[in-house]
Order: structure tokens, then sequence, then C-alpha cells
């Protein structure tokens, strides 16, 4: 094993050269800055047209049969009154006039009708606004500050919850164990490829030889796992880093939420539980990828099995429900503690507080079993299928335990 310096170096410094290992890293966070960038130009767009809204004046003419408005105010909008209802909505036809609203008697029965001449999807609902506002205005003075609160539904409630006797935020709490559910989807989405694609570069262009005439097999792929591990922390800090960094000095202009981190709770053992989790989990499943790869002669082919294994991986999303609603039923279970499955239910239920110690226990010795036996199976399968570059390496040829057999 003293070559695995040298494979390690190798596979690591020749993957991070490529440009296409630096646009897949990066492209995650630039769809991120994108979308905030389109989030912020689309805020400073709306907020533009509301100020130009609110500054055009534009002719209306008013019947009230619910003798609900304020005349003060109608005077206040530049607007007048009008007893007959057709001869008003005629003029907004003909352009003689931009708008006209209509109070019915009963408001409670009947609508409110606006009439208004077009000026763009979005700028029309400026009419049904000030028709509201007007409304709004007229009725306010007649109740009290606390009851037009609660009519608007601006009350403020402050909620306090407990489990077990202590206080207990179920969003909050997901937030520190669930990074570790978001960078599995991320790594295994984004450098799913590269594990599998990894065993099979050296077989097509048929220099597998050479390196095997110097490094042992075991040492090449060891070698290879190795700087897959190394590569992904890579990949998970370009990612974070750029948003962080979006978040902590662009967070006013693209309006995002204020997260006070202080008041994030931090349970040690449910974030090592996460962590554990997803150790196992990417090392099972880079133990699975590189197999495939070893097995198949080509990328192409092997890319054949990615969809199944990402089919396996994250069709537990479909269930999610079930996961925060029905975490003792038996369908839960089966995909809590299946090892294709697991990674997914194991770390969301520890996210959303309903995963017992029991069942973490059980699930990470599972995963870790796993993780083993297929980065063995994987390491086994590069040494016997390394040299198959015309055919899938077949199960009998697997299990030979005589290496001069294989052809």
């Amino acid at each position: 094993m003293y070559n695995l310096g040298t494979v390690f170096n190798f596979e690591f410094f020749r993957t991070i050269k490529k440009k296409s290992f630096w646009i897949m890293t990066l492209l995650f966070p630039v769809i991120i800055g994108l979308v905030f960038a389109v989030i912020f130009f689309s805020n400073q767009t709306t907020t533009q047209a509301a100020k130009d809204t609110k500054n055009q004046k534009f002719s209306i003419e008013i019947t009230d049969e619910s003798g609900l408005i304020n005349k003060d105010l109608i005077t206040q909008f530049g607007a007048s009154t009008s007893t007959n209802k057709q001869v008003a909505i005629d003029k907004v036809k003909n352009n003689k006039l931009d708008a006209y609203f209509y109070y019915p008697k009963n408001l409670n029965k009947t609508n409110i009708e606006v009439y208004a001449k077009d000026v763009g999807l979005f700028d029309n609902g400026r009419y049904q606004a000030v028709a509201s506002l007007l409304l709004q205005q007229s009725v306010a003075p007649t109740i009290d500050a606390q009851t037009t609160a609660i009519l608007q539904d601006k009350v403020q409630f402050s909620s306090t919850t407990y489990k077990d006797g202590k206080q207990f935020d179920g969003l909050k709490e997901a937030i520190a164990p669930g990074i570790f559910l978001v960078l599995f989807y991320i790594l295994i989405t984004m450098f799913g490829n590269q594990m599998l694609t990894s065993t099979t570069e050296e077989k097509e262009n048929r220099v597998t030889e050479m390196i095997l005439t110097t490094i042992e097999a075991r040492t090449l792929i060891v070698g290879k796992i190795l700087s897959l591990v190394v590569l992904a922390l890579v990949q998970i800090v370009a990612i974070l880093l750029p948003i962080i960094l979006a978040y902590v000095f662009l967070r006013n202009q693209l309006a995002l939420p204020n997260i006070d981190l202080s008041n994030i709770p931090i349970d040690p053992i449910r974030i090592a539980i996460s962590a554990s989790i997803f150790t196992f989990s990417f090392l099972f499943f880079t133990g699975i990828l590189v197999a495939i790869g070893a097995i198949a002669p080509t990328a192409k082919e092997a890319g054949g099995f990615f969809g199944v294994i990402i089919m396996f991986l994250f069709g537990p999303l479909y269930a999610v429900t079930l996961f925060v609603s029905m975490p003792d039923s038996p369908l839960v279970k089966f995909l809590t503690f299946f090892p294709l499955t697991a990674p997914i239910p194991l770390m969301l239920r520890n996210a959303v507080g309903n995963l017992t110690i029991a069942d973490s226990v059980i699930g990470i010795i599972i995963l870790a079993i796993s993780s083993i036996i297929a980065l063995s199976v994987a390491v086994r399968l590069f040494r016997y299928g390394v040299l198959q570059y015309s055919s899938r390496l077949s199960l009998s040829v697997i299990f030979n335990k005589n290496p001069k057999k294989l052809g």
C-alpha cells in the first residue's frame, strides 16, 4: 500500500484540474446566485412599479348604495359620485372615464364591482386596490384600532411548544441536523457520475495494464475512493462558501430572511447521528457506484445503472409525509432500514425529531456494515474486472478464487 499516496495525489489533482469538475461544482451556487439575482431585480421592479402606480392619477366615479363610503374621502381621492350605473360603465367603455366603482347595498352578499380601462396585466390591480382602500379608510373610524387589527389579520401570535417537558421548536430543531440531508442530496446528484466513471476511464483508455504493473489493484481502487471522498469535501466547501457569503453581504439587497444563528438549537446527539448517517451513506453509495463502474466495460454502459441507484436513493422522498406523520408504519420502518433507501428516511426523520435512539443505532449499524461490504466488493470487482474491456464481469468470474482462470 506504499503507492496509496501516489494514487491519491494523481486522482485528486487530475480531477481538480478538470474544467468539468469546477463547472459541476460551481453550477449549483451559480444557479442559486441567478435565482437570488432574479428575486432582487424582481423586488426592485415591483417596488418601483408600486411607487409609480401610487403616484398615478386616474379619473374615478363611484356609486355607493351601501352608505359606507366617506364623502370627504371621495373628494380626497379625486373621484366623483354617479347616480346612474350604466352611464358610468359606458363612459369607461368609451374611454371617457378610467374607473368606476359600484358599492352594493349588502356588501356581505353582493360583490363590489369595478369597471376600468385596461392598463396592462399587472397595473390593472391598482383599481381594485384603490376601491378596497377607499372602503377600509371609510369604515376604519367607526371601529376601534384593536378590532381593525383583528379584521385585517394583523394580530401577532407568539407560540411556544413543549416536548418531554422542555421547550421545543420543531422547525429550528430541524435546521442543524437537516443540513446533512441537503449536503447528501447535492453531493450524490452532482458527484454521483464522477463516482460511477472513476473506474472506467483507464479501462476505456486501455492504460490499466501499464498502471497495474507497478500498483496493486487494491491500492489503486482504495486511492480512487479516498480521492473521491476528499473531492466531495472540496465540493461541499465550494458550494456552501458562495451561499454563505451572499447571505452575509447581500441579505438586505436580496430581501432574504434574517436568521439569527444564535437561536438555532444545537443538539450534539442529533447532529452526531446525522453526521454518522451522512458519512456511512456516502461511503456506501460510493462503494456501489465504484463497483458498478468496475463491472461495466465503458462509462456509457455504467451510466445506465445510475438512474436505478438514484431511484432507490431518492424514491422515499415521495413518501415524505409518512416519515413525518407516521414514523412507526411498516413502510416507513422498511424504507428506514433497507440499505438502498435508508439514507434519506434516516436523516429526514432525525431532522424532524421522530427518529428514536434505537432506530438511529440500528440504521447506523446497517449503513456501516453495508458500506464496508460495498467497499470490499468494489475492491474485489475492480481487481477482477479491471481488464474486462468488451463485456460485463460475470458472477462466476467475480467469485472465482483462481485468478489464473480469468480471461
